[in-house]
């Protein structure tokens, strides 16, 4: 009985705790809901942060595969000209190599094949020579029982064929020894001839090597490529040479004049020449070294020319000055080394120019050179319209006092024939009635004038406007905007 009742006592402690508890949890709940559900949102949103950056990160992935490939596209592509290079030079030489070896080695092979075939022939004949006695003696046996005449005719029908195959056999044999001849000849002038050329070339390249190893040749050299160069472009008459005679950097080299009385100035330079040439000949890191040398070179020359500041001792000067390099390696050199210089110099208000570049500028300058005077020809034009329509006013106005002194003549002479008509007329008709006029003269009839006078077309032409007037001599000099636009280096 105690264990049933205290069966009961645990069963309600159960129930009435299970309830408290129900109760507790049903006033937590919502706010645990509440919670779990932000936190869900939370989640969400990392999750779809965490995916936009993983696309991103596989975005930028592929695209530093793709760079990564692209640079090593780029690096095999310089490997595979570099080597390309290295093989023409290689195959130059061996070339070179080749020549004069086959020159020793075609005259050995000449003189062999002539002997070989000397000997040959003379062996091949041999055997031909006595199958064809042998044949002639049987022939000469077999019919030496018949007629000597019929002997001797047979034995010379006989003959006859082997002595013109022997002649035969001789013509060729000399005309293969004079062509063999011929063409040994022509092959041994071709070869001297090329050997004279190999060795002057190789003598002009070092004598102008050393020639350009001196500071001031190599800036005459450039001075004559930027003359050239202009004198090709057909702007010579708008461009002032300055000729340093002496090692003299106080002048540039160039003015280029431009419409409205602006100036771009040009200076060549040239650097060291033989750092170019040896860096292109090396490979690698030796190549790469020398290149940015070569830069750096630059770069002093660069800063040297922008210390001298032309522009402010031409006021009239553009705000950049043009250092013309007169050979498109030395630019590509240069930018090899530095992939900046551009840059660089532009900030320096320096304009690095090859040939190309500085015949392109200079087409431009004479493109508005050409629009200028296109310009200055229509406003003379105009000057000479305006003062051609003053003088045609003037004209017209003296036209008008001719009209004027005409119709005055007119009406005089109108008065004058009714005065004759009236007065003259009539008595003169009276007295010839009277009879002391004289016999067969009769007083004329004259008749006025009635033809009107045309008035002249002063009205029809439209007065001088002094405003309408182009712009003054004065202002002659400044270019239109379209003239002026295409100098915008």
């Amino acid at each position: 009985m105690t264990s049933i009742l205290y069966l009961m006592l645990g069963i309600l402690l159960g129930g009435i705790i299970g309830w408290l508890a129900a109760t507790r949890r049903a006033a937590v709940d919502p706010e645990q809901r509440r919670l779990e559900e932000e936190l869900r949102n939370q989640a969400a949103a990392a999750r779809q942060e965490a995916e936009r950056e993983r696309q991103s990160i596989a975005s930028r992935d592929l695209e530093l595969q793709t760079l990564r490939e692209g640079a090593a596209s780029s690096r095999a592509d310089a490997a595979a000209l570099r080597s390309q290079l290295d093989d023409l030079r290689a195959r130059h030489q061996a070339d070179l190599v080749y020549l004069r070896t086959s020159q020793e080695k075609s005259i050995a092979e000449l003189r062999e094949t002539f002997k070989a075939l000397s000997a040959d022939a003379l062996i091949q004949a041999q055997p031909r020579f006595l199958e064809l006695a042998g044949e002639t003696l049987v022939k000469f046996g077999e019919t030496a029982k018949g007629d000597l005449s019929q002997r001797q005719q047979s034995i010379a029908a006989l003959v006859k064929p082997l002595e013109e195959q022997l002649r035969l056999y001789q013509e060729r044999l000399q005309k293969a020894e004079t062509a063999q001849s011929g063409a040994l000849g022509e092959l041994r002038r071709q070869l001297e001839v090329l050997a004279q050329n190999s060795q002057a070339l190789s003598s002009e390249t070092l004598e102008l090597r050393q020639v350009l190893r001196s500071n001031h040749a190599r800036g005459r050299w450039g001075e004559e490529t930027l003359r050239r160069v202009v004198e090709a472009s057909g702007l010579s008459s708008h461009c002032d040479f300055t000729e340093q005679t002496q090692m003299d950097d106080s002048k540039p080299d160039l003015l280029i004049h431009l419409p409205g009385g602006r100036v771009i100035i040009v200076d060549a330079k040239v650097p060291d020449l033989d750092l170019v040439a040896q860096s292109e000949q090396a490979g690698g890191e030796h190549r790469a070294r020398g290149f940015a040398e070569h830069a750096a070179k630059l770069k002093q020359t660069v800063k040297s020319l922008s210390d001298r500041d032309y522009p402010a001792r031409f006021p009239a000067a553009l705000d950049f000055v043009v250092l013309f390099l007169p050979a498109e390696s030395l630019f590509s050199a240069a930018l090899e080394g530095d992939r900046d210089l551009m840059i660089w110099s532009q900030s320096k208000r320096i304009l690095l120019a090859t040939p190309t570049s500085l015949m392109a500028i200079l087409r431009s300058v004479s493109l508005s050179w050409q629009q200028f005077d296109q310009t200055q020809n229509a406003r003379q034009i105009a000057l000479a319209a305006q003062e051609l329509h003053g003088r045609v006013c003037k004209f017209l106005e003296h036209f008008e006092r001719v009209r004027d002194g005409l119709e005055k003549a007119t009406n005089a002479y109108n008065s004058a024939v009714g005065s004759y008509e009236r007065l003259v007329r009539p008595s003169a008709e009276r007295i010839k009635d009277l009879g002391a006029g004289v016999e067969g003269k009769e007083p004329p009839v004259i008749n006025p004038l009635e033809v009107p006078l045309r008035s002249a077309p002063l009205a029809a032409l439209p007065p001088s406007d002094p405003s309408a007037s182009p712009a003054p001599a004065s202002n002659a000099g400044e270019p239109e905007k379209g003239a002026s636009s295409s100098l915008s280096v």
